[in-house]
């Protein structure tokens, strides 16, 4: 019988991508393992146990610094590293030789961007972590975005460099460069901490969220989020099917006792919309009103005439102001959040299609099948079954 693996996580458990990386990871162990964990929950920086008693068999890690870099090269167990660097994935850089668990940064920026353009907002602005990969990778892709529809992209640039209690200092400086940017505008942050701290200055510098100021994250911690006041809005990655995916690869380097370098992506899912994004930045009240009623009923037994009815004008005037203030139909912006809501019960529940298509206000399965092909050039099925590896039944086994 094969002995249990001895697995290192080295990664932050403190934060919600970090947690659900780990959740992944333990879903596979209990699976496939059983496995043994050396695990210390805790912040990005992180450190190798020692091998005086530690004899182990694999690791996953976040190179943070170059100690815990160096320590992982002399250990030369299989190992799968987090968001490594271009420089790190360079074939000449020994950490190369290490696989990578990396989030698609360029897609989170992307939904980011789009998501606050759907708002029309004037004006937009980044604040990020110069120098992480992750953080940076975000801001070009942003810009790149922005920069597409017409407008420019202004960027918090922390005066400290030391990470050590940067944003105990950084915050007057933060809630300045707030007050001080055009408004409306609409902020993405690197990560869900940092929208917390925007929130933050926002509430020093008496800045009214989200209607002149809105801001989304990424990562999804719904502990961060949750505490944000206004709640936050982010990004959810899917890093539970990543845990999953990287274990699987782990464990089939630790049986061969060498490590075989793969790239393993964490997808984005979708934006969590919470408070601090949750008004249009449109003018027109009556579109506002208008686009709050179909959002709360998620596109569920309504048509644009209903939606027209509630607003008290004619359809065709309605439609009208929704083209001039969001750039499409009533209808249009119906359908859009009914798809977001299938999307939603597909990543997060084993409903059948048809009970999908039900909940999602869709006539019949076979509408929303015609939906997801030609909105998302595939099926719900192959939709859900890209996105998530667990099966109904491996669920079942998890309870």
């Amino acid at each position: 019988m094969r002995k249990p693996p001895l697995v290192a996580l080295l990664i932050e458990t403190s934060r919600g991508y970090g947690r659900d990386v780990a959740l992944g990871v333990a879903r596979f162990a209990r699976l496939h393992g059983p496995w043994s964990f050396h695990l210390t929950p805790g912040d990005f920086e992180q450190d190798f146990p020692s091998a005086q008693y530690w004899q182990g068999d694999g690791v996953l890690a976040r190179l943070a610094n170059k100690s815990i870099a160096e320590k992982l090269l002399a250990a030369d167990l299989p190992t799968i590293a987090l968001d490594k660097s271009e420089d790190q994935l360079d074939p000449s850089n020994p950490v190369s030789k290490f696989s990578d668990l990396q989030v698609d940064s360029e897609a989170a920026a992307k939904i980011a961007a789009e998501h606050l353009l759907e708002r029309r907002y004037a004006h937009y602005a980044f604040v990020g972590t110069p120098g992480k990969v992750w953080s940076d990778r975000r801001q070009r892709t942003f810009k790149k975005v922005i920069a597409e529809a017409g407008h420019e992209v202004h960027v918090f640039e922390p005066q400290s460099t030391d990470p050590v209690g940067l944003w105990d200092r950084e915050i007057h400086n933060l809630t300045a460069w707030v007050e001080s940017l055009p408004k409306p505008v609409g902020i993405m942050a690197c990560n869900d901490e940092h929208g917390l701290h925007v929130l933050d200055a926002c509430r020093r510098s008496r800045q009214s969220v989200p209607d002149q100021v809105a801001v989304i994250g990424v990562d999804n911690d719904s502990l961060l989020c949750e505490l944000c006041s206004p709640t936050l809005t982010s990004v959810v990655l899917n890093g539970v099917e990543g845990g999953y995916q990287a274990a699987a690869h782990l464990d089939r380097m630790m049986r061969t006792g060498k490590n075989q370098p793969r790239r393993i992506q964490v997808n984005v899912l979708r934006v969590e919309t919470r408070a601090s994004t949750d008004l249009s930045g449109v003018s027109n009240h009556q579109v506002a009103s208008a686009l709050a009623w179909i959002k709360r009923l998620r596109g569920r037994e309504i048509s644009a005439d209903d939606v027209a009815d509630q607003a008290e004008l004619p359809r065709r005037e309605l439609d009208v102001l929704f083209r001039d203030n969001i750039g499409r139909s009533v209808s249009a912006e119906i359908q859009r959040v009914r798809l977001d809501n299938a999307k939603r019960l597909l990543e997060e529940t084993d409903l059948p299609i048809p009970a999908v298509a039900d909940a999602a206000g869709y006539s019949s399965a076979s509408y929303m099948i015609q939906v997801f092909r030609r909105e998302l050039n595939t099926t719900p099925s192959k939709y859900r079954s890209k996105l998530r590896t667990l099966t109904v039944a491996e669920t079942e086994m998890l309870r």
